[in-house]
Formats: C-alpha cells, sequence, structure tokens
C-alpha cells in the first residue's frame, strides 16, 4: 500500500506522485483510488488501491540505482528481429513490464536503430512513449527537470558508436 507523497511508476503512463487517496464511484462501483500525477504532461491518473499488483504500481528506484541505467543505456544494442512485428511486440512487453531497466534497453535499442536505419511510425510512437517513462522517473530520482534529463540521454546517443 502507497501513501500521499509516495513516488510511484504506473507501467505504460510513467512516474508521477501520489497525491491524495480518494473513494469515487465509477460504473457505479465505489472504490478507493490513488490519485497520481505524472511530471510530465501535468496528467493525474486515477489507480485503484486493489489493484496495484495487477497494474504492476510501484515505487521509485533509488538514486543509487540510476548509474546501472545510464550503463543499460550506453550498451551496445543487442541482435534484434528483423521482423518489424516482432521487434515491436518484444519492445512493447518490456514497457508493460514497468521495469526502468527495460524500458531503458527499449529507448537505447530504437535510439540506436533510428541513427542507422531510421524508424517505422509504430517504432517512432514507442521511442516517444519510453523515453517518457524513463524521463518521468529519472525526473521524481534526480530532482531534475525534463531538459535535463533529455540533454543527458542526448550526450549518451551522440558519444554511442555509429
Amino acid at each position: 500500500m502507497f501513501n500521499v507523497g509516495d513516488r510511484v511508476v504506473y507501467p505504460m503512463h510513467g512516474a508521477g506522485v501520489i497525491e491524495a487517496i480518494e473513494e469515487k464511484e465509477i460504473l457505479g462501483a465505489r472504490k478507493k483510488y490513488y490519485v497520481m500525477k505524472l511530471p510530465l504532461g501535468e496528467m493525474k491518473v486515477l489507480v485503484p488501491t486493489d489493484s496495484i499488483l495487477q497494474v504492476g504500481l510501484r515505487g521509485v528506484i533509488e538514486e543509487n540505482e540510476v548509474p546501472e541505467v545510464f550503463v543499460v543505456l550506453k550498451g551496445d544494442q543487442p541482435q534484434l528481429s528483423t521482423n518489424w512485428n516482432r521487434r515491436y511486440r518484444t519492445h512493447l512487453e518490456k514497457i508493460k513490464s514497468g521495469n526502468i531497466y527495460e524500458v531503458a534497453e527499449v529507448v537505447r535499442n530504437l535510439m540506436l536503430r533510428d541513427r542507422e536505419k531510421g524508424l517505422s511510425t509504430g517504432e517512432s510512437k514507442m521511442l516517444d512513449l519510453a523515453r517518457q517513462i524513463l524521463v518521468s522517473e529519472l525526473i521524481l530520482v534526480q530532482n531534475l527537470d525534463q531538459s535535463e534529463i533529455m540533454h543527458s540521454l542526448d550526450i549518451i546517443f551522440e558519444q554511442a558508436p555509429k
């Protein structure tokens, strides 16, 4: 169970802060919800408190884990399927996992592929989503703003071998 003020990650949406726990009636059912504010886009999300395990809600990583995220981002791209659909499904599963290291892998793989061959529209949208999820968590962990985190990512991929 999380409390007001806790920093959490909601897979497929990103990281945010629990602003309140409210009881609401939605579709005729009364439930308690976490009211989560996301730092990017000033969006608010309602997460039913009784389904946090099913949706994968978790606390953000600790600051001492951030260097490992950057190790993943700087790592070599693995051999990926040449089949667009298979590659897309693999990346989508990693994003859905909510695991920051797997999301970082998706960002790395798609950034490097974009530099090499370009991305399809679907993969480009997926990169935007993965980057948003990754950046939102790093914002909360490192207490930096979006532009500072994005600048760090840009530096990593500018330095990557082509």
